[in-house]
């Protein structure tokens, strides 16, 4: 009885050693593959497994996650024979868990291998000052390249990215030196635009002056003019008024005899200053006849008088 007991013990504790080294718990986004006999039996997926003991096993692991690789640098010759060191990552992910096991060796060896071929391929194409250029485009030819390939892989290239590019010192060096002299070059032409386009405005300002200054001496001798027509119009006008204000008075009783007495008193008195400014005189020969001198002014009055009627 007691052997019994024993031996049924020893195998329910080997029953449960087998059960636990059979049962398997795979995680989210992970596959693993399992063979039986050596064979190809089935991939199973997230949760809880049994395998049939001594018969199943566990072959390979592969998570579906994407998977990050830093490629190593590595050096490459471009177009024109200059070398430079590049290094980059690759992001990939595993589709097809069977194809990844038993398509090749090992995918992510291979896609590394792949990836710096194809970069040394694409960068022999192009010059050295493109390559800064046209990362983008490296990085897209570069996946092309390795997507092909990785097809049958069961592996998916996502994206790859190069790092670093590392030209020899003295490259550096004689790039430093055109970058500096394209910035003096472009310093210069910025420099003389500048100052041509200073001169041009300069000039304009220029002209606008001159111009108004023009326009402004053309409306002043306008102006000018029409003031002095202005000022003969009306001493015209004021001497028309008077003369006809005097034909008008002489036409009048009494006018004649006013008159004479107006221009005696003018002679009188202008002759009078006369004296007065000049130490010499020329005294006209009939200064009495003052009769006569009044006669002859009265005889113009009396002109005046019949041309306004």
């Amino acid at each position: 009885m007691n052997e019994s007991l024993i031996i049924v013990g020893v195998l329910t504790v080997i029953v449960i050693i087998l059960f636990v080294k059979t049962a398997i718990i795979v995680p989210q986004r992970s596959e693993f593959i399992i063979e039986r006999l050596g064979k190809y039996n089935n991939t199973l997926g997230a949760g809880f497994h049994v395998l049939i003991p001594f018969f199943d096993k566990i072959s390979y692991k592969r998570s579906l996650k994407e998977e990050v690789m830093e490629i190593p640098s590595l050096d490459c010759i471009t177009s024109d024979n200059v070398s430079v060191s590049l290094d980059g990552i690759l992001y990939l992910q595993v589709v097809d868990s069977k194809l990844s096991a038993y398509g090749i060796e090992d995918y992510r060896i291979a896609a590394s291998q792949l990836a710096q071929t194809s970069l040394r391929s694409v960068i022999g194409k192009i010059e050295l000052d493109r390559t800064f250029e046209e990362r983008e485009s490296l990085n897209q030819q570069v996946v092309a390249a390795i997507d092909e390939a990785a097809q049958n892989w069961g592996v998916k290239v996502l994206r790859y990215e190069i790092k670093d590019i590392s030209p020899p010192v003295s490259v550096m060096e004689a790039m430093e030196k055109q970058m500096k002299a394209e910035r003096e070059k472009r310093a210069t032409i910025a420099t003389s635009e500048g100052d041509r386009q200073s001169r041009i405005n300069r000039a304009e300002g220029l002209k606008k002056e001159a111009i108004q200054i023009s326009e402004g001496e053309k409306q002043k001798c306008i102006n000018e003019a029409e003031g002095q027509a202005r000022e003969i119009e009306l001493v015209a006008q004021a001497t028309a008024e008077g003369i006809k204000k005097v034909a008008e008075s002489l036409s009048k009783e009494g006018g004649n005899t006013a008159a004479k007495l107006r221009v005696a008193e003018k002679y009188i008195a202008e002759f009078g200053n006369l004296a007065k400014k000049n130490n010499t005189m020329i005294i006209p020969s009939n200064v009495g006849d003052i009769a006569s001198m009044i006669a002859t002014a009265m005889s113009a009055l009396e002109h005046v008088k019949k041309v306004k009627n």
